[in-house]
């Protein structure tokens, strides 16, 4: 469900020809009757001072709390994003980044994408960009 409700989402996950997605991954979506598409930079786990959390776990709460103050400032909520990808400075992070995204989206599933990269800063563990339509 969406803020804006002429919006229609239309889940893709053939059967045939492709691999099954999982209860918290879904091959595609499909927007209908969008008047908007907020495109949002990969948003760290800063605090409003710069600083980045000290765990992942911090960090986590920090991008989502930006996330939400970012989609806010367009008048959209986590429930407008309809794309993500995250940059996880280490694969073992991936797990707690799933979950962190699953409790951020209340169990909604999106297309999604994590991707293992060296970050720009050290101390950055988890980068996310999302795409929201409204």
């Amino acid at each position: 469900m969406t803020a804006n409700p002429r919006i229609e989402i239309v889940t893709h996950d053939p059967t045939d020809g492709v691999y099954a997605s999982t209860d918290d991954y879904v091959h595609a979506m499909e927007v209908r009757n969008a008047q908007r598409l907020l495109f949002v930079s990969g948003t760290m786990g800063l605090d409003p001072a710069g600083a980045a959390g000290a765990t992942l776990d911090e960090q986590l709460d920090l991008v989502w709390a930006n996330l939400r103050a970012i989609l806010a400032s367009a008048g959209m909520t986590v429930d407008n994003i309809v794309r993500l990808t995250s940059y996880l400075r280490d694969a073992s992070y991936a797990e707690a980044n799933a979950a962190a995204r699953v409790r951020a989206l209340n169990g909604r599933v999106v297309p999604t994408t994590a991707i293992v990269a060296q970050t720009l800063v050290s101390e950055w563990l988890v980068e996310i960009e999302v795409t929201a339509a409204g």
